[in-house]
């Protein structure tokens, strides 16, 4: 299903969404996250919408912000956008950083009651990939992975603390549970370095049940 489609189907199920609940919006890492499934075995009255698609930048949230959050006027909403951005070429941190704000501008402009949850990025291993990519892809790895190094992004999620910090917002550290001894994504966590297996994400969901059963 392509960008589009997904969009629309967005639209579609949000006819038969209940209006002030919890959204996670964002690309892959937040479209492949089963985070509705996990919750039936954790705390099932929990109701969590999931608007990622895979691939997505913050250029492209920006067109679907209406079928993505706004039209389920949630009460919640968790971010995790812009690791694509930082694989691109021609990927400039000042940039991701402002048009990351104007994401957030926009939400507290239309929702100004909701809670914004600033998630941080997660951490890549390169390794990993090179072990695990297609050999007819390993060419192509460094570029898959572009500026996306853990250095990278330890400082922006540095900056999106401080930036949220600064809004009022809330920043939430999902990188650090996610490592291994030597500051990389953890490899049993992960299926190729840069996306993860249910149990990482398992690893995500204990930090973030805080916040999700926070009372707003």
């Amino acid at each position: 299903m392509d960008f589009n489609m997904k969009v629309r189907n967005f639209k579609d199920l949000n006819k038969l969404a209940k209006k002030g609940e919890t959204v996670f919006v964002g690309s892959s890492l937040a479209e492949f996250f089963p985070i509705t499934e996990m919750l039936q075995n954790v705390e099932p009255r929990l109701r969590v919408y999931n608007r990622g698609i895979g691939g997505d930048v913050i250029a492209g949230l920006l067109t679907r912000m209406e079928e993505s959050v706004f039209e389920l006027e949630p009460k919640k909403i968790f971010i995790n956008i812009g690791t694509n951005d930082i694989s691109h070429e021609g990927y400039e941190r000042e940039k991701l950083l402002a048009d990351y704000r104007g994401v957030l501008e926009m939400i507290r402009a239309r929702l100004p009651e909701a809670k914004i949850y600033v998630m941080s990025y997660y951490p890549v291993n390169l390794e990993v990939a090179r072990e695990r990519i297609p050999a007819e892809f390993l060419p192509d790895v460094k570029a898959m992975f572009g500026a996306r190094t853990n250095a990278e992004l330890t400082a922006v999620n540095r900056r999106l603390e401080e930036m949220a910090g600064e809004m009022g917002l809330t920043y939430i550290n999902v990188f650090d549970c996610l490592l291994d001894e030597n500051g990389n994504l953890n490899a049993d966590y992960t299926v190729e370095g840069m996306h993860l297996y249910p149990n990482g994400y398992k690893e995500v969901l204990d930090v973030l049940m805080p916040y999700l059963l926070e009372e707003v």
